[in-house]
């Protein structure tokens, strides 16, 4: 099953220049959960035209950087929201790529103050049954300093996991088109719970 990935935009050392970039760990955890990885670069002239050459089952947001930072990558990611929604296919935001989605549904984002939060691994609680996968409280890595409250969820979005302290939202789902976002990154810890919770969500087996 192939599976479009969004990619960063980073600067060439030595090089003046811009490049898309996508970490290691994507590849290796899209394989093992035999999911074919198509990479989306940032700079294409009609994104609607070339995904609909490519057969694909399915989109990740990747995560990385800020909203804002890069107006090529913001405007890619907008249409590959668009095209989920037109193609009814899953779409699978991470981090930055939940926060995207956030936004695109018109919720909003804040800069996180706690410091037991920020950049150190932490408990979630899931709010959902039907993300259950063995245990209602999963760790999960934290790479982020922006988070999404409640009351700041975009539209027909749903929350299904929470952080176990300051009760901010660590993943959330559409009520209509087979969208789901995630704060934390499944790809730099693919444990049990982070390959099932993507590889059941992109099989449409979680909902």
């Amino acid at each position: 099953m192939k599976i479009g990935v969004s990619l960063r935009v980073v600067n060439a050392p030595n090089y003046d220049e811009k490049r898309d970039a996508l970490s290691h760990d994507w590849i290796s955890l899209l394989e093992e959960i035999e999911l074919v990885p198509i990479l989306i670069p940032n700079k294409l002239k009609n994104v609607n035209h070339f995904l609909e050459t490519l057969e694909i089952k399915g989109l990740i947001l990747s995560g990385g950087d800020n909203i804002g930072d890069n107006q090529e990558r913001d405007e890619t990611e907008r249409e590959l929201i668009k095209f989920s929604i037109k193609e009814k296919i899953p779409l699978f935001g991470v981090c930055r790529g939940m926060q995207a989605i956030n936004k695109f549904f018109g919720g909003k984002i804040r800069e996180s103050d706690n410091k037991k939060h920020v950049g150190k691994p932490h408990t979630i609680k899931i709010t959902n049954p039907n993300f259950i996968i063995d245990n209602d409280l999963q760790n999960v890595n934290s790479f982020h300093n922006n988070i999404i409250v409640e009351e700041e969820l975009g539209v027909k979005l749903k929350k299904f996991a929470v952080t176990n302290g300051d009760n901010t939202i660590e993943g959330f789902f559409h009520e209509e088109p087979p969208i789901v976002g995630v704060m934390w990154h499944p790809e730099r810890e693919p444990n049990k719970f982070n390959k099932l919770i993507l590889n059941n969500f992109i099989k449409q087996k979680i909902r």
